[in-house]
């Protein structure tokens, strides 16, 4: 008989010869081929073992340096043969010698290329009719437990990429009827006033030139106000304090409201400003932004609608060429703001405001509860809670507000720990009430709890990955369990469907759709590579989250540069090396021996995954070392 081939241990031929058929046959001959180089392969223990648990027969051999064995004195009946060692994959089957009859058996082998732990030797079992079976009776079980959780993280994975493919599906049916939609029109006859808050903490290098740029807008003087919400304890209350008294010379209403208690950060200064607040609607922008001249003549006109309580806009990028690191992040931010915000909008669910670049009815922030400081992003907090009373939010893909992108990778893990464990702050405190909230659509529900578990994704994909190199132990050591790695395919299809969220989002921005699409390829898989390297930060930011482990708002430092040669370092991005690096230089190492181990072995299966991992983990932890020289 054929046996089939295994994924993991080269199963070569074995060819019985000299086989006296009688009574009791006096020899076996056998060899063992190694199916990659296709030689013999020398010290791989053979064992037979007849299956008539009276008979008790059991013989050993062990391969020479050609590949050859022999079994002597071997009689009739019915035998199991078993290559079990820890070196070699696991590999049993039956075969029968008769007075007519001596079997032309065939098989592979390969080495065992697992490298990790030994799952225990193997224990012979006799039921009562007979029959033998082999079982890792600890192990197996482990096995079983740990496949499941391997099961239940690639559905999670799945889950998510299928819930951004639906946003995707629903940007594109909105874009067919975005086009017979007309934008609102600034005409004069509603002006509401309106308060801009820029609220600062320690942005000398950007704060002179976010609050000339917010004194630019073009928007009746009486009706505007701007109040600059600095909680500095640096020079940059100074810089702040000498730019408003100048803009306050030009006739504008500019006022400077600085905090030394810092209670809350920035939600607990947006909070304590809001006695202070003149205008009907309150539009806000981060330090690191430079909002258009028309930007209220855009937005204002939609708050006509008194349902409408936030409009939000599209983020843009002041320095997306400034490296590829900010490339990747650009093209990370354009799914988000061009497919997801705006399906979202398109199908009706819950959206978020993103922090900056949006403006609120102020009405809207008194009846949701106010500003809570009790996650780091009040914004997601405040956007559900005010959904949830029935406030209708705007979002506005045409309009864009640029603003500065991280350029140090310790500046970006700062961002996205700040984004991840905020987004478990608020899911935890929000799913309940979001499930059982009166009113709201059951879709809405189950985007809306989607939408605030997003960040929730990499704890699975930190999960999977770690196990995925246990699982490759599994494969060698358990033939029965070799048909639950298929299910790894779900990562395959998860990968596809975020494939074509992104495509989506992209071709929107391009003329030539076909040359587009491989230089869209290409970029989607350097992407993804560097998400991937920041799974380790994202994950113990998603634990804080859950755990409740406190921590201060670790602001994003900006640097205000325009080229490479213009960075020298900044005093707000003192570096030194952490655990949480260390680990991820650890990371790239074991996936990347991971990766060039299987794939001398020809395990091509998991190879790409790994290989992503340890080149985004390298490049993470490689770039963090590197940055340790700005001292600023």
């Amino acid at each position: 008989m054929i046996v089939r081939r295994s994924l993991f241990l080269l199963l070569s031929m074995l060819v019985f010869s000299n086989i006296l058929l009688a009574e009791n046959i006096q020899s076996l001959d056998g060899r063992v081929i190694d199916m990659n180089t296709k030689r013999g392969m020398k010290n791989v223990p053979v064992t037979i073992i007849h299956q008539d648990s009276s008979e008790a027969f059991t013989a050993s051999a062990t391969s020479d340096l050609k590949g050859n064995f022999v079994f002597k004195n071997i009689p009739e009946g019915k035998y199991t043969l078993l290559v079990d060692n820890q070196e070699f994959h696991y590999k049993k089957f039956n075969f029968e010698v008769t007075p007519t009859h001596a079997p032309d058996l065939k098989f592979e082998l390969s080495k065992n290329v697992s490298w990790m732990f030994d799952w225990g030797k193997v224990v012979r079992k006799v039921d009562k009719n007979g029959n033998v079976s082999y079982l890792h009776p600890t192990s197996h079980l482990v096995a079983r437990i740990l496949l499941v959780i391997y099961g239940i993280c690639l559905l999670m994975v799945f889950f998510y990429s299928l819930m951004q493919f639906s946003l995707a599906m629903a940007y594109v049916r909105g874009k067919k009827q975005k086009t017979a939609e007309k934008p609102a029109v600034f005409d004069g006859h509603y002006v509401p006033k309106v308060t801009i808050q820029l609220p600062m903490f320690n942005e000398m290098y950007v704060a002179e030139r976010i609050i000339e740029e917010t004194a630019k807008i073009d928007y009746p003087r009486e009706q505007f106000e701007i109040q600059v919400l600095d909680d500095s304890t640096d020079e940059t209350k100074d810089i702040i304090a000498k730019k408003v008294a100048e803009i306050a010379a030009q006739g504008i209403n500019i006022k400077h409201i600085h905090r030394v208690d810092r209670t809350g950060y920035k939600a607990g200064a947006l909070d304590a400003a809001m006695d202070q607040v003149e205008g009907e609607f309150i539009a806000i922008f981060d330090a690191d932004f430079m909002p258009s001249v028309d930007f209220l003549k855009k937005t204002i006109p939609y708050f006509e609608d008194p349902k409408i309580g936030v409009v939000q806009t599209r983020w843009g990028h002041i320095n997306k060429d400034y490296s590829l690191l900010t490339e990747l992040q650009a093209f990370g931010l354009d799914g988000h703001f061009s497919v997801e915000q705006s399906g979202r909008t398109a199908a009706n669910h819950f959206i978020n405001f993103n922090g900056t670049a949006g403006v609120w009815r102020k009405e809207t922030i008194y009846s949701a509860g106010g500003w809570e400081h009790d996650t780091l992003t009040e914004d997601l907090d405040l956007s559900y809670r005010a959904q949830m009373k029935g406030w209708k939010f705007k979002y506005l893909e045409d309009v864009v507000s640029p603003a500065e992108l991280p350029i140090t990778v310790s500046a970006l893990k700062n961002q996205q720990h700040r984004w991840m464990k905020g987004g478990a702050e608020c899911f935890k405190k929000m799913w309940k009430r979001l499930l059982f909230a009166k009113d709201v659509r059951f879709t809405d529900k189950l985007h809306g709890i989607s939408h605030l578990f997003n960040s929730s994704v990499f704890l699975f994909i930190m999960t999977m990955s770690l196990l995925s190199i246990v699982v490759l132990q599994i494969k060698d050591s358990f033939q029965d369990l070799n048909f639950v790695i298929q299910f790894g395919s779900f990562f395959i299809i998860s990968t596809v469907l975020l494939f074509v969220y992104y495509w989506v989002g992209y071709r929107g921005k391009t003329e030539n759709k076909i040359k587009s699409f491989f230089s869209y390829t290409w970029m989607f898989f350097k992407y993804l590579t560097i998400i991937m390297g920041l799974t380790l930060n994202n994950t113990v930011a998603v634990l804080e989250g859950y755990f409740g482990i406190k921590s201060s708002f670790v602001r994003t430092p900006k640097f205000n540069v325009n080229s490479k040669s213009d960075f020298q370092g900044n005093k707000y991005d003192k570096k030194k090396i952490s655990l949480l690096t260390i680990l991820e230089g650890v990371l790239m190492v074991i996936f990347g021996f991971t990766a060039i181990n299987r794939a001398i072995y020809g395990d091509l299966g998991m190879v790409p995954f790994h290989a992503m991992m340890a080149i985004g983990y390298g490049v993470i932890f490689f770039n963090g070392v590197k940055e340790l020289k700005y001292k600023g």
